[in-house]
């Protein structure tokens, strides 16, 4: 008898967001960084340091996590025979729009997984992120309901899916090998590191989880504002409620502003670097998190995405745009303005051609 995965949804939702909340405690007692056990964003850009696109020491790690994840999604939709590949409608929109969002990623110091998993340590820094998230999320929904669309992606090939898992493979192979042109940093958040095979195995198991239920971090708040549907937001809460109980359990809670790890108090800025992930996710269609899960699955734009998150980690280390626990620098407060204005430009320059008639009528 065949599986109706889309009854399960529901538990499904439950069950990711608290295997994200306690298996993200369990890497940080395994040795990542303290409210960093999960952060696709940080853990992307440590990645692009392993592989000398910028040159910040102490971000330079070749983490597992990601690449495993990757291959857990693939697992989960090869099962579910929903490996698909599906042409970019708008590649280069993709490619730099993910570029922004991870700059603002990482001038509030995490992209919204991190976000999440610091609030359930109670980093009430993260409860200004949240605002500020919420609140570009709620402005990508006017945008959508003025009618932007990247456009319908076309189906594709099945043979550029396995780009993807390909590249996952290699990445956890040089993670082995530890070849000499493999940056690792010496000191630094890139220093700390759980041990292989519990972030291979959390990986691989987040997502499966992942790509079974479709948790977003975008999605639940962005279904929420439209549809009144909280099926979503259902996850995120159980990996807050999951993670809190988790991380106190294993002395990890600590509730407060000042002296939060890897993380800082410049409220405005946390507040509009989240503003900026907000409302670029929603003009991706997705999280960082899901970005990844769905490019595994063989979406050319969520491949694009990612590619751009990549260039962007590269950009805002190279260039002197990413915080630090001492605050943000003015290169990254600039950008993240202008990127911004660029994401509401973009968002009101793509919209469909009868939704435009419609406002100007209106």
């Amino acid at each position: 008898m065949k599986r109706d995965w889309k009854r399960l949804a529901p538990p499904m939702v439950i069950l990711a967001g608290v295997a994200v909340g306690v298996l993200a405690a369990f890497l940080v007692r395994e040795g990542n960084p303290p409210n960093m056990g999960l952060c696709i964003a940080c853990f992307e850009r440590d990645i692009a340091g392993a592989l000398g696109m910028h040159q910040a020491a102490v971000v330079q790690r070749l983490r597992p996590e990601i690449p495993a994840l990757v291959l857990g999604v693939v697992l989960a939709a090869a099962f579910g025979k929903e490996l698909k590949g599906r042409s970019a409608a708008a590649p280069a929109v993709s490619f730099v729009v993910g570029a922004l969002v991870m700059v603002g990623a990482l001038v509030f110091l995490g992209c919204p997984t991190r976000m999440t998993l610091r609030l359930a340590g109670g980093d009430l820094n993260a409860l200004v992120g949240l605002v500020g998230f919420a609140g570009g999320i709620w402005a990508g929904t006017e945008l959508l309901k003025r009618g932007y669309s990247l456009g319908r992606p076309a189906p594709g090939s099945l043979l550029p899916t396995f780009v993807l898992p390909t590249l996952a493979v290699g990445l956890l192979v040089l993670a082995f090998v530890e070849p000499s042109f493999i940056h690792t940093s010496a000191k630094g958040p890139g220093s700390m590191a759980a041990r292989a095979g519990m972030a291979i195995g959390a990986g691989v198991l987040i997502g499966v989880v992942a790509q079974r239920s479709r948790l977003c971090f975008v999605g639940g708040i962005r279904d929420m504002i439209l549809m009144r549907n909280p099926h979503l937001l259902v996850g995120l809460a159980a990996i807050i409620v999951a993670g809190g109980a988790t991380k106190a359990a294993l002395g990890q809670f600590r509730i407060g502003l000042a002296d939060q790890p890897i993380a800082h108090t410049d409220h405005l800025w946390n507040l509009l670097a989240m503003v900026l992930v907000g409302l670029g996710s929603v003009l991706l269609g997705g999280c960082p998190f899901r970005q990844l899960v769905r490019a595994a699955q063989g979406d050319g734009g969520a491949f694009a995405a990612v590619c751009g998150m990549f260039a962007g980690a590269a950009v805002a280390h190279n260039a002197g745009l990413a915080a630090s626990p001492t605050g943000v620098p003015v290169a990254g407060k600039t950008v993240v303005a202008a990127g911004i204005a660029i994401c509401l430009a973009l968002g009101w320059s793509l919209r469909e051609p009868h939704k435009r008639r419609e406002a100007s009528d209106g």
